[in-house]
């Protein structure tokens, strides 16, 4: 795909960014709002990517450094950088136009590539959405027993994934919908894998 791009989150895509998060969070609830999606790229830019699709903004992966087996509220913004061997992949969203062509996979492939160049060990997410089947075929481990903030709702799971694994061939096929890493799955695919 010479017409799609991975690269750093920068100012100029904020206002791109904080409305399709809005799409694709708001319905259900989900969306966290300018100030705690700003906070989350403050806390670690170098993990906050964008895709560029077709001459366009195609969507958005943010993950930060967070302590395993916790995760950020949705309702609150993050204090600070917080260091550690786990890396969150706190959302993940493709545009609309730009669904069903497999690039929420090329861009959590991009994350894992990053994170493996770094010290970090693990990958973690919240799965919302009854996304946890999507997330669970590229390696993540459903940890039920993990309490999250009530701000991601009854149904959200919190799953890991040791960085070491790689997902067979076999299971990079394109995801669907809108995809959006804190693991929201639904009719517009997005993963709110916070």
């Amino acid at each position: 795909m010479s017409d799609t791009r991975i690269r750093l989150l920068q100012e100029e895509d904020w206002g791109e960014l904080v409305a399709l998060e809005q799409r694709a969070y708001a319905a259900s609830g989900l969306s966290e709002g300018e100030t705690a999606l700003r906070s989350r790229h403050r806390a670690s830019p170098s993990t906050c990517f964008v895709l560029e699709h077709a001459g366009g903004f195609g969507g958005y992966l943010l993950a930060l450094s967070y302590p395993l087996f916790r995760c950020p509220d949705l309702s609150l913004a993050e204090e600070g950088e917080v260091q550690g061997s786990n890396l969150h992949l706190h959302d993940l969203v493709i545009a609309e136009r730009a669904r069903g062509r497999g690039l929420a996979h090329r861009m959590h492939q991009h994350l894992e590539e990053a994170g493996r160049t770094t010290p970090y060990r693990t990958l973690s997410l919240v799965a919302v959405h009854g996304s946890q089947a999507l997330w669970a075929a590229l390696g993540y481990r459903a940890r039920p027993h993990i309490g999250l903030p009530a701000s991601y709702g009854a149904e959200a799971v919190y799953m890991t994934k040791p960085l070491d694994i790689t997902v067979p061939s076999r299971l990079q096929a394109p995801l669907p919908g809108p995809e959006r890493a804190d693991a929201n799955v639904s009719t517009p695919t997005l993963f709110r894998p916070s």
